[in-house]
């Protein structure tokens, strides 16, 4: 017979370590939170009285009271824009390739270990590999092109992964099903694969963006301006073609690099400077990472298995 009283003791302490466990979680996480709450406690506190209209809309200058961070915006902007449109097709068709098509031999795992490897790479390095490569290989210079391009490079194994993990998490059953019904491997990727993995993906994707955004040491080795008080051509003109990529070959700088600009001025001013556009970038970032939720929770909602 089993002895009631040592299985209901065993039940206890193994309740008791739960319950210890879930107070030490509870732990880390508010200590997280927390001290995340005091670091943006301290950036509104230094910054808040700051974000005015002028603060968008001026230049940099020398005069803390003046100085603005249009540049930095449009610069980051246009940067993130060449990284999008870069590496979100070459990391979702590189994931698609890999868990839908490619053959599984000492090749493609080869490829695999490489790629989950590169997600784990210093962001320094990729600026080392852009400068020579994208700078001096390539020519494109110290350019809005390069900038892209650079962090492109850095989030791609962040979007590969992201996509395969997506696609790996879809039930075989719907594969089976549509091979069944006659489909072909791109018709059951375009229209059953990709639309109940969009959300995984999307997710995956605003996630790499938002690191991108806030990228330094890449930007700053390829050349990035800490001083600039003018904006590149824009990308659309009033004559045909009406579009214009001249503003890819220009010079550039992002808003970390505005932020470490002010940073390293003695002034109180400029600090302040630098906690305003900290809250900026705090609150693009949030905006990313919310969408990123958002798009998740919908996708999840319409799937129905």
């Amino acid at each position: 017979m089993l002895d009631t009283s040592a299985i209901h003791q065993l039940v206890r302490r193994n309740r008791q370590r739960d319950a210890v466990f879930a107070i030490i979680g509870l732990a880390c996480m508010m200590i997280g939170i927390l001290t995340l709450a005091v670091l943006l406690a301290g950036l509104i506190d230094d910054g808040a009285r700051r974000l005015n209209w002028s603060f968008f809309e001026n230049f940099p200058s020398r005069r803390a009271a003046r100085a603005g961070i249009l540049s930095a915006i449009v610069g980051s902007s246009l940067v993130m824009l060449i990284t999008a449109l870069t590496a979100i097709p070459l990391g979702v068709g590189a994931g698609i390739y890999l868990e839908e098509y490619a053959r599984r031999n000492w090749f493609t795992a080869l490829v695999e270990i490489n790629v989950t490897n590169l997600a784990g790479v210093p962001s320094i390095i990729y600026g080392l590999l852009a400068l020579g490569l994208f700078v001096y290989a390539l020519d494109f210079g110290q350019s809005i092109l390069s900038a892209g391009l650079t962090l492109a490079l850095m989030i791609l194994p962040v979007i590969i992964v992201s996509t395969r993990e997506a696609i790996r998490a879809i039930p075989a059953a719907i594969r089976e099903a549509g091979y069944a019904l006659g489909a072909s491997r791109w018709q059951l990727v375009r229209d059953h694969i990709l639309p109940y993995s969009a959300g995984g993906i999307l997710t995956g994707i605003i996630i790499g963006l938002a690191r991108a955004i806030g990228e330094t040491a890449p930007i700053i080795t390829i050349g990035a301006l800490t001083f600039i008080a003018f904006l590149p051509d824009a990308p659309f003109t009033a004559e045909f073609p009406f579009i214009s990529f001249e503003w890819i070959k220009s010079p550039f700088t992002v808003m970390p690099i505005q932020m470490f600009n002010w940073l390293s001025r003695p002034q109180a001013a400029f600090q302040e400077n630098a906690a305003a556009a900290g809250l900026v970038l705090v609150v693009m970032t949030l905006v990313m990472n919310g969408l990123a939720i958002w798009l998740r929770i919908r996708f999840r909602k319409r799937i129905k298995w």
